[in-house]
């Protein structure tokens, strides 16, 4: 079942053409990863697709209905929740009390919205700490916390914008499985990352923006081998210098 449809959106601020007709079909359970070079308008392709930018053309369609005019907090409601590269949670509060902020989106009480939030604490890792101030996490235990707090609204869709920028090896390492298991408990992930050892172990399909436009799309392996994406990374030319090199090294 297709569950996200974005067709052909398109928007400029000013005279900057962030994101031009770009088209995007996520399968429903599906990982998938939206990689490109700074600057390349995924974030603002994810604004669009979560209503935090209104398309100047195009439309966002999620399971089927037309979402394109809805606001970030009914997109949340129908389902299409993302996390923000820069985590800011409340500081003063407790992990489990900036979860249960994003589990009162359908849980009218405090006390149930509590308990949904110790069970989303405990599926990324943070239930030891449920009651200390997320003011004292470390980077790594603050993108966990944007992870819980994205997952309490019970999301089908969750846009995961680098979510693993600024964790060193060890803490990327413990992380992905973190986010397979999101996914392998029936919600479906769209990512930005630029970790391509997470891209090459999670991602099940793979789309590339340059400069605001599709340039590839494909499985992992197929999009890190396309030329056009080799050079929109390391340069003009940098393609057919790489054939040159290989070519020499098997002769």
């Amino acid at each position: 079942m297709k569950l996200l449809n974005v067709e052909d959106v398109s928007v400029s601020f000013g005279g900057l053409k962030a994101v031009q007709g770009v088209s995007l079909e996520l399968e429903q359970g599906t990982l998938g990863a939206l990689i490109g070079p700074n600057g390349a308008g995924k974030t603002t392709f994810f604004s669009i697709i979560s209503g935090f930018v209104k398309p100047d053309l195009g439309r966002v369609e999620l399971a089927g209905q037309d979402i394109t005019s809805l606001s970030p907090y009914a997109r949340a409601a129908a389902g299409l929740t993302r996390t923000f590269q820069i985590v800011q949670p409340f500081a003063a509060q407790t992990v489990g009390e900036n979860v249960a902020v994003g589990a009162h989106l359908h849980c009218a009480s405090r006390k149930e919205a509590l308990s949904r939030a110790r069970e989303v604490t405990s599926q990324v890792g943070l239930s030891g700490i449920f009651d200390q101030k997320a003011g004292e996490l470390t980077v790594a235990g603050r993108k966990r916390l944007e992870l819980a707090r994205a997952l309490a609204t019970r999301p089908k869709l969750l846009l995961l914008d680098e979510v693993l920028a600024g964790l060193n090896p060890q803490e990327i390492q413990d992380m992905l499985p973190v986010i397979q298991r999101i996914c392998d408990s029936g919600v479906s992930v769209l990512m930005i990352e630029h970790v391509m050892q997470a891209v090459m172990s999670l991602a099940q399909y793979v789309w590339v923006l340059s400069q605001g436009q599709l340039i590839s799309k494909g499985l992992p392996h197929e999009v890190t081998q396309d030329p056009s994406v080799i050079e929109a990374y390391l340069g003009q030319g940098t393609a057919q210098k790489l054939k040159r090199f290989a070519q020499k090294e098997t002769t």
